[in-house]
């Protein structure tokens, strides 16, 4: 199947929450590396890896990166994992949906992480509102990129994204929604209050949880 197509702007967002006295950094699905190209103007001295299972993404990341892999971090070997423990900061930007277990993975990189490390990540809201409106008139069709990109194999909604890290062993630091300015949104979120009403649900939280188009988080390793 065709990769999503690659993008050259980073999410600024996303760089916020990378801890700026990370020494080694592992970015899977570094796309262009556009994130390494400005992480690295703020800490040079950072050993920034790249890792995209596109070889044609790979060519284009190595302008920015100081080591770039082709590979599926899904099927890494144990010398991969082992040669790469000394990695404090792990980087998800838009990645975990595409992969088939992002649980399993998530727990394999606590097993080797420092205590000290972190795991920074943006993942898409299943929860957006936009999604519920085409749910209600069955219109759930596969997009090129996106909240429906083809090659997306999990969603996740806000709650979905705690207990993800927190089975891996993590709790999540710090996070943000990505909000974003999108006219007509109003009478959407005016249905979506009534249908938490109806479900038992808390009508606040509902509303709130469905404005976000993506979540940015920083999850450090439970004691």
């Amino acid at each position: 199947m065709q990769q999503t197509p690659v993008h050259v702007q980073h999410n600024p967002d996303l760089l916020g929450l990378i801890p700026i006295e990370s020494k080694r950094i592992i970015e899977v699905g570094c796309s262009s590396g556009a994130l390494a190209r400005e992480f690295k103007a703020l800490q040079p001295d950072c050993h920034y890896v790249g890792i995209e299972i596109d070889p044609s993404y790979t060519a284009l990341a190595k302008r920015y990166c100081d080591e770039c892999l082709t590979l599926d971090i899904e099927s890494a070997s144990a010398d991969f994992w082992d040669s790469n423990a000394d990695t404090d900061c792990w980087i998800f930007g838009d990645t975990l949906e595409h992969l088939r277990d992002p649980w399993q993975l998530l727990q394999r990189i606590r097993a080797h992480l420092p205590k000290s490390g972190s795991v920074v990540a943006c993942i898409p809201n299943a929860q957006h509102w936009s999604l519920q409106a085409k749910l209600s008139i069955g219109d759930f069709r596969y997009q090129a990129s996106g909240l429906l990109d083809k090659t997306h194999l999990r969603w996740f909604t806000r709650q979905t994204i705690i207990e993800m890290f927190d089975q891996a062993g993590f709790r999540i630091a710090e996070g943000l929604p990505r909000i974003f300015d999108e006219p007509g949104r109003a009478p959407f979120l005016t249905l979506i209050e009534q249908m938490a009403k109806a479900a038992g649900g808390d009508p606040g939280i509902a509303v709130s949880d469905a404005l976000a188009l993506q979540y940015v988080i920083r999850a450090v390793p439970n004691p």
